[in-house]
């Protein structure tokens, strides 16, 4: 480089290339390290270009209702109406997800497996989720083909859908063919369908392959009433993949949904001394690697709760800090 070239400072560079940069950075260091690094990435973190797409659905599977409920009402409100994909597992009531339909004018992709919204609610905000392209509500109990009609009335865009059931969650049912019919009637462009061990008989299945004439690929594992001619099906649907009903038994797609929903992996110690971004021990290594200085910030409940507060809260004065300089 020549001696009369000048240097650029990352501070130069425009928030939205900040946001493409910090995109490639876990969720833990986005929130707890890089707004320490200088003013300029600080107001980065804080704004939209770095929360476009927010997926916590791995670290929402081990946090408190109310950690849950305090992180998306943070990331959210930073994305200022430009969030474009959601994900985060087990939503626990109707205000939250009341909250995520209020801010979802840019969302295209919206995952919420195994949460507990109602039928009422659905059917009072599917308006306001008229953007979405791809839904992903599977393991979610509470609901039935009425929300799914007020999903395909509103979200007319829609061409990816997510309804996997585990067993365990239909046990009780007799049939979800409701949920079916109102798939077939009110999403006729979808093209990709997940309905695995939906509890549907033979003519809704059919029923949903007629009305949604570009389905390019749809799963009926574990839907045992579903007696389809594969012969048939290849020849009046010839770009559509099919998995299922019966290519997949009950207990591998068990395994697989053991593996990912454990009861494990929702399990939380009720103990005041709780970190949301706890690491099992096989992720830091050997313990005994660890600095010992940090045995008294552990022991200190005072300090760890501040520790706590810090990876959520928003830093609202920058002058309460050393900034460094930009690097």
């Amino acid at each position: 480089m020549d001696g009369g070239s000048e240097h650029r400072h990352w501070d130069d560079l425009i928030p939205d290339a900040l946001g493409l940069i910090f995109s490639n950075v876990s969720l833990q260091d986005k929130l707890t390290v890089v707004p320490r690094v200088c003013k300029a990435w600080n107001r980065a973190v804080a704004g939209p270009f770095c929360w476009q797409e927010i997926d916590i659905e791995e670290w929402s599977k081990h946090c408190r209702p109310e950690q849950q409920d305090r992180m998306l009402r943070m990331l959210i409100t930073r994305s200022y109406g430009s969030l474009r994909k959601l994900c985060v597992s087990s939503l626990h009531n109707d205000t939250i997800f009341s909250f995520i339909a209020e801010h979802a004018g840019s969302l295209h992709t919206l995952r919420l497996p195994r949460s507990d919204m109602s039928n009422s609610i659905v059917e009072q905000i599917a308006g306001k989720l008229s953007t979405i392209t791809f839904l992903d509500l599977s393991y979610c109990s509470k609901i039935s083909g009425a929300a799914l009609l007020a999903i395909g009335e509103h979200c007319k865009l829609l061409v990816g859908l997510s309804r996997n059931m585990h067993p365990w969650d239909t046990a009780e049912k007799v049939t979800q063919d409701d949920e079916a019919y109102a798939i077939a009637d009110r999403m006729p462009k979808l093209k990709h369908l997940e309905v695995a061990y939906l509890l549907m008989s033979t003519r809704a299945a059919l029923e949903i392959l007629s009305g949604c004439p570009d389905l390019e690929y749809v799963d009926l594992r574990g839907c045992w009433d579903v007696k389809l001619d594969h012969t048939f099906i290849k020849e009046k649907f010839p770009k559509l993949k099919m998995l299922g009903p019966r290519e997949s038994g009950y207990h591998e797609l068990m395994d697989d949904w053991d593996d990912d929903y454990s009861l494990a992996s929702f399990d939380y110690t009720d103990s005041s001394d709780y970190l949301p971004w706890e690491f099992s021990a096989g992720d830091v290594g050997d313990l005994d690697d660890v600095n010992n200085s940090y045995d008294e910030m552990w022991d200190d409940e005072q300090r760890l709760e501040e520790l706590e507060l810090r990876y959520y809260e928003e830093i609202e004065d920058a002058r309460l800090y050393d900034w460094p300089s930009s690097p």
